[in-house]
């Protein structure tokens, strides 16, 4: 091959990246994510101050952010916010608040509480853009302060290119380590967004509703659905996110840990944390060497749940991932505490088990 034909290669590997609709750049400590010339978030990985990692901020198609910028960046609508809560939701994250006694919820960096935990980047495995989608793809260590380690988790995140939404797969798979580990039952879990103040339901714009038309934190706060949106209005602009529950998920249809204060969570973990009843229990442990696996779609959209057909969406959700025949990873020697007044099922034929009266 001439030098010239090498060159014209050379030149169109180099240009496609940035014609891409999706486009993953990477970094040291974060990597962003650029949608049609764009950008929508960074993934926060590593640094002094990260305990966790997370996506900020999240920006609708219109490049509106949808996410609290505090405690990471500074902006002059969340200035007059006297005492700024829960320092430790940055974002969009997965971490849960009681993994065998540690906290990786509640656990800046700047924190003092003896039994925090930390998720640590164990290696990036893929970054790769492209014309309707991109992906990152990474290894996480789950630590106690002392760098022993109680799982790993392995997370594929898929962002698509489209016009008049943002949307993102998550793909979670969280293998014990050494030991058996146990998620305890306990409200501060696990997938979780925090919400512009402007679009949280307390002193602003926001609406709560789940996919069987329950609405506001008095009605759905730790009900199970299938999906949950939390939508608003943003300078006379209308958007909102919404979390769909994998229906392979263990504990499908989750529960939702969503606050009129602007937290919106799935935590498959809480029972007796939101019934009330302490005879119920919705821990899961996980068998050393064993693995258990989450999936979420997060969807940016104009409009409300109505106008973004968030039931459609659903909908499509299930219906490609049955059709593009998934494999769905079965954990092993994974099950969820049982209630003391009902029996034990077993659920598609894997060996989750939870209580057939609480789920």
């Amino acid at each position: 091959m001439n030098t010239r034909s090498l060159l014209l290669l050379a030149a169109a590997a180099l240009a496609w990246p940035a014609a891409a609709q999706v486009k993953i750049n990477p970094g040291p400590e974060r990597i962003g994510v650029v949608i049609d010339g764009q950008p929508f978030t960074e993934f926060f990985v590593a640094g002094p101050t990260i305990a966790k990692p997370y996506l900020h901020p999240l920006r609708a198609p219109s490049g509106t952010y949808v996410t609290r910028m505090w405690p990471m960046e500074k902006v002059a609508e969340e200035a007059g916010i006297a005492k700024p809560d829960h320092q430790h939701q940055r974002g969009l994250w997965f971490a849960h608040e009681k993994v065998n006694g540690l906290d990786f919820w509640n656990n800046e960096a700047s924190y003092t509480t003896p039994n925090r935990g930390k998720i640590v980047l164990a290696k990036l495995d893929e970054t790769s853009s492209g014309k309707d989608r991109g992906v990152i793809a990474a290894t996480f260590d789950w630590t106690d302060l002392a760098g022993n380690k109680l799982l790993t988790e392995s997370r594929r995140m898929t962002f698509y290119a489209d016009p008049k939404l943002r949307m993102v797969d998550f793909d979670i798979t969280l293998t014990a380590a050494a030991a058996a580990v146990t998620f305890g039952d306990a409200k501060d879990g696990a997938f979780g967004i925090r919400m512009r103040p402007v679009l949280q339901e307390a002193g602003g714009t926001g609406h709560i509703t789940n996919a069987d038309g329950l609405a506001g934190e008095k009605q759905l706060w730790g009900k199970p659905s299938n999906w949950c949106d939390y939508s608003g209005e943003v300078n006379g602009e209308n958007v909102g996110i919404t979390i769909l529950d994998h229906p392979e998920n263990p504990g499908h249809p989750v529960r939702w840990h969503a606050r009129g204060y602007g937290l919106f969570a799935a935590n498959p973990f809480a029972l007796a944390a939101f019934t009330g009843d302490k005879a119920q229990d919705g821990s899961l442990t996980v068998a050393p060497g064993r693995s258990v696996r989450f999936r979420y779609r997060v969807i940016i959209h104009e409009g409300d749940v109505k106008d973004a057909g968030i039931a459609a969406q659903w909908s499509n959700y299930i219906g490609a991932r049955a059709e593009a025949g998934f494999p769905v990873a079965r954990p092993q020697a994974t099950s969820f505490g049982k209630s003391a007044r009902s029996r034990m099922r077993r659920v598609n034929s894997s060996s989750v088990m939870y209580s057939s009266a609480s789920r």
